[in-house]
């Protein structure tokens, strides 16, 4: 049978053992680059140029990932957009990227509209300038293909969208469909259409007025990260990253059943991607309950809840964090190591509130909320 985490950590002594490990030259190093983590952990300034754009730079809640430009390809409405970019580039409009949106208004079949879209995308990181010029009726007329009854429509609808969200000018616009995206992926089980759907919501800042429809669609995100495909679970941790900072659902996030295995998500043989992002979610899990606005009240749980699952008397969380310190991976170190600390914290709290207060993550700093 499993143990608390307090439960654990007084068993095992851990604050001598945390004592322990600070004189010694590994802890020592893995805090300084904890340290140094947090001071250069601002991703690259997003810019609007066509380099930048090409490379999807990230939104509010990705952490950026050297990417390649895509590589010219011959459009099925257009000439080939290696001469569009070229045009482009000695101040030219292609007149490409009308071209597909025009076309997009004629009745099409589901193939068509997919490969359309397609091509709208590409264009939108590629050239930089006719992708400004469009307007919010361009938008919604992407946006009404998530109507669509094929689902590889819906897809590139939403790749659509992230790509024009890299634009500052459309995301209020893009915005208005928040609540029919998150309608998308709690309703289809799609892995690409997830990828699709939660790419696009963690590139955009998300108003409070969806944070009802974000308590109905807790469940589905739950499930998503705990199913078996890599790139889905990576962006639905990020959402729920997110949330978790948001004051009015943590405890619809701790609240929310998991399955029994749901640790699992922390054993080392995971990938090292996700594995950091969980780290992450859990600290701030940690940090959102040891708050004074959260401890302010006494909060009731479900026996399958995460909370159970993280910080209930059973959990073995414990186990799997210790395990992890010794990761291949520095950055999965660092992250345990951090969570380590925050479950201190949140028995210090209790007894010494001055001298232990909850941290905040060094990867806040690179995020907008």
């Amino acid at each position: 049978m499993g143990m608390s985490i307090p439960q654990y950590l007084g068993q095992m002594d851990i604050r001598k053992s945390v004592v322990g490990l600070a004189t010694g030259a590994g802890f020592i190093y893995l805090l300084y680059k904890a340290i140094k983590a947090g001071i250069k952990c601002q991703p690259p300034l997003c810019t609007a140029s066509p380099i930048c754009i090409a490379r999807e730079c990230t939104g509010p809640r990705e952490r950026a990932l050297p990417q390649e430009a895509p590589a010219p390809e011959a459009s099925s409405v257009g000439g080939p957009k290696g001469l569009a970019v070229e045009r482009e580039r000695h101040g030219r409009d292609s007149g490409e990227l009308r071209r597909l949106l025009n076309s997009l208004e004629y009745k099409q079949d589901e193939y068509a509209k997919s490969m359309i879209l397609h091509s709208i995308t590409r264009c939108v990181y590629l050239l930089e300038a006719e992708a400004s010029s469009c307007t919010a009726d361009d938008i919604s007329l992407v946006g009404s293909m998530l109507d669509d009854k094929d689902n590889s429509v819906k897809i590139q609808a939403l790749n659509t969208l992230k790509a024009f969200s890299g634009i500052r000018k459309f995301r209020l616009k893009i915005q208005e469909h928040t609540i029919k995206v998150l309608e998308l992926i709690s309703t289809i089980w799609d892995s690409e259409l997830h990828v699709a759907g939660l790419r696009l919501l963690n590139s955009l800042p998300l108003p409070d007025y969806v944070h009802p429809q974000l308590r109905r669609v807790m469940p589905a995100l739950m499930e998503i990260l705990q199913s078996n495909y890599i790139l889905a679970q990576v962006q639905a941790i990020r959402l729920l990253s997110y949330l978790a900072q948001k004051n009015d659902l943590l405890y619809d996030i701790l609240n929310c059943q998991v399955h029994s295995n749901f640790l699992n998500l922390f054993q080392s043989t995971q990938p090292g991607s996700l594995l950091f992002e969980v780290l992450v979610f859990a600290e701030r899990l940690s940090e959102g309950r040891n708050s004074p606005h959260y401890r302010a009240v006494k909060w009731h749980y479900n026996e399958q809840s995460l909370h159970e699952a993280l910080f209930g008397d059973e959990s073995r969380l414990a186990d799997r964090l210790l395990a992890l310190v010794i990761h291949p991976e520095e950055e999965v170190q660092i992250q345990a190591c951090k969570v380590i600390v925050s479950l201190q914290c949140s028995q210090d709290v209790g007894v010494r509130p001055s001298s232990c207060r909850p941290s905040h993550s060094y990867f806040h700093s690179g995020e907008n909320n």
